[in-house]
């Protein structure tokens, strides 16, 4: 993994983030946030309810890699990016229920023709996990999460360009879906279980669902100077 970036680089991925991602998206590819962080924090207040306490040590240990904390924001450990995706995948966006899920599935075709796939979201990551720690401990003897934070940018990099194969999904299909998830989740209102505090609104200046904000939009460079709003009123 690369030097850990300066903060112009950091805010200016977050940025890109925000106006590219959906509140619910497809598939999509990216680049990985090329950033160190600590190992995992434990979340102990939410108990997952789709994950399996190994799964969920791995999405953890994952998006801690793609958006890791620093001293100009949270990282997505911080901001509930986990809890955010456990309760996507309890929806109907979990359960691919406004996807066209009939085949013939053509996971080889152009990425411009859409989805491929036959898994769901939330069939998605328990089989591309299981397959993950299984390559993980053939090549180190350990599980995704248990690896140092060097090794864990190693395999998502590896993950990202596809050069693991995994039995029944592209490598990339996968990682592609993690890094989109993440970053909903960093971004999304704090209703949906992300963006704790609102904090990563806080870190680049949006306003949230603020009623008025038309005046500033005019004024590019211009530093908002009212904390966000979520949609259920929260002040921050």
């Amino acid at each position: 993994m690369s030097n850990k970036p300066s903060s112009p680089s950091r805010r200016v991925f977050l940025r890109q983030s925000m106006a590219a991602v959906p509140a619910v998206g497809l598939l999509g590819t990216s680049a990985l946030a090329q950033t160190q962080s600590a190992a995992p924090a434990a979340q102990a207040a939410y108990t997952p309810r789709y994950f399996t306490a190994p799964e969920w040590e791995f999405l953890q240990a994952a998006v801690d890699r793609l958006i890791p904390a620093d001293e100009h924001g949270p990282g997505a450990l911080e901001a509930g990016v986990p809890e955010f995706i456990d309760r996507e995948m309890e929806g109907a966006y979990g359960h691919g229920g406004f996807w066209y899920m009939q085949g013939p599935f053509a996971p080889d075709t152009h990425p411009t023709l859409g989805y491929q796939l036959r898994f769901n979201p939330r069939e998605l990551y328990r089989t591309a996990i299981a397959a993950i720690d299984d390559w993980c401990q053939k090549q180190h003897q350990s599980t995704f999460a248990a690896l140092s934070p060097e090794e864990r940018d190693g395999v998502l990099h590896a993950l990202e360009k596809g050069d693991i194969t995994l039995d029944q999904l592209p490598a990339t299909s996968f990682f592609a879906q993690l890094l989109t998830n993440t970053k909903e989740g960093y971004f999304a209102d704090p209703m949906y279980g992300g963006n704790k505090h609102m904090a990563a609104w806080k870190m680049i200046g949006f306003p949230g669902a603020r009623a008025d904000f038309a005046d500033w939009v005019e004024q590019p460079g211009k530093v908002y100077p009212l904390g966000p709003v979520s949609i259920e009123g929260d002040k921050a």
